[in-house]
């Protein structure tokens, strides 16, 4: 790739230049903010990297000048600065920078950061992909056995993640054990059954000062999603409140509607499930992910079955490259299930055919569903799906499975 540096430290200049260099890039460096944003233009670099204090021209107001280049659109900006406070983070945020790493630079995670921040690829990680309840013991090891919690990694922004079952526990440790920088994430919970709430007291970034979480879901009419979540954790259920959290703590009630947070655009859609339950489309960098849970597509003959419902989330998660959906039942399974809010193989798989996604992965397996009756789901989806003349890749993810869109 090709860097281009500003910063008026000499000794910055070089520790970052020499890390480029031997890692194959090329690298034009600057120590004037002002130099810069004339040469920038002409070079036309991949990544412009700058600090935030400097004479003259500051980081935030160079960041500001080369975001209204139209020749710089696809350049990344990323702010590299002793200052760690949330304000210049956010500052940072809005003038256009992609990304914040603090100084000291730390030599053997500088470059791994920085390429997290402008790289383009969406990473889906799967830590749950049971529903209703954790479903221990060896009948359960290849899907694995938590409940609801999918991550998506973007570059250079806040970590997503759907839902809290007990799947996010394990993610917990996976944050904690990483680099020991601050850590951002967006929380979209689809409704407040137990689980997909119940685990969020056992999400250890919350009890971190410094970390910055933000939790969206879905309003009760008179109940909203922060008063779900401390209900749960009050006294006679749970020894630890709310009140113990120590991150910046951001609660947002959703109803249908659309939320964009920089390149990245979050639509939100009424599932048929009881209570009020939200579906998202997350839209970031051409690639669209669709995460449809808990949702029941009833039986054509069932007198319940809506065709207009059915057509609506069609066209909602319409040539999406992947649809994270509720299958929890085989369709010998579902008549006995019946307004249990959930859908079967069948119905899924006309509903992805229909609008043409390119991915389908199964998810929110019934408990009592072993690791052999999901295999069997998958080889009727797969089945069905070709019945339908459908071209789409089906796919039952594991837990702790991973995938690049």
């Amino acid at each position: 790739m090709k860097f281009f540096i500003v910063d008026d430290d000499p000794d910055t200049l070089a520790l970052v230049s020499r890390l480029l260099t031997e890692a194959g890039h090329e690298v034009k460096v600057r120590a004037s903010s002002s130099g810069a944003a004339r040469d920038i233009p002409e070079e036309l670099p991949d990544c412009v990297i700058t600090d935030v204090m400097m004479p003259g021209m500051d980081g935030f107001e160079l960041t500001r000048t080369l975001r209204a280049r139209p020749e710089l659109k696809s350049t990344k900006i990323v702010i590299v600065s002793a200052k760690s406070y949330d304000f210049d983070r956010r500052r940072a945020r809005e003038m256009g920078a992609d990304g914040y790493i603090t100084k000291p630079i730390n030599r053997d995670s500088f470059l791994q950061s920085l390429y997290e921040i402008v790289s383009e690829r969406v990473s889906v990680h799967y830590w749950g992909v049971h529903g209703t309840l954790p479903t221990p013991g060896s009948a359960y090891t290849r899907y694995g056995g938590n409940t609801p919690c999918v991550s998506v990694e973007i570059g250079g922004e806040p970590l997503t993640i759907f839902d809290c079952g007990s799947g996010v526990k394990q993610l917990s440790d996976r944050i904690m054990q990483g680099s020991g920088e601050r850590f951002s994430g967006r929380i979209f919970i689809s409704h407040t059954h137990w689980d997909h709430i119940n685990t969020v007291p056992f999400f250890a970034p919350l009890y971190a000062r410094g970390n910055q979480i933000e939790i969206f879901g879905p309003y009760q009419g008179d109940l909203t999603i922060e008063g779900a979540i401390s209900a749960q954790m009050e006294s006679v259920y749970f020894p630890v409140t709310i009140r113990e959290f120590g991150a910046r703590l951001v609660f947002r009630d959703l109803r249908e509607e659309t939320l964009q947070f920089g390149p990245v655009r979050v639509d939100t859609m009424l599932l048929r499930h009881p209570g009020y339950c939200l579906g998202y489309k997350l839209s970031c960098r051409g690639r669209v992910l669709c995460y449809i849970t808990d949702n029941e597509l009833y039986l054509p003959t069932h007198p319940r079955h809506e065709a207009r419902y059915v057509q609506r989330l069609a066209d909602f998660v319409r040539g999406a490259d992947l649809l994270i959906t509720d299958t929890t039942y085989r369709d010998h399974e579902y008549p006995s299930k019946v307004d249990w809010g959930h859908s079967c193989v069948s119905q899924v798989a006309d509903l992805a055919a229909r609008a043409e996604v390119k991915r389908l992965h199964l998810f929110h397996h019934d408990p009592d569903q072993t690791d052999e009756q999901i295999d069997l789901k998958l080889q009727e989806m797969r089945a069905e799906l070709a019945r339908l003349g459908s071209p789409l890749v089906a796919e039952a993810p594991a837990e702790g499975s991973n995938l690049v869109l």
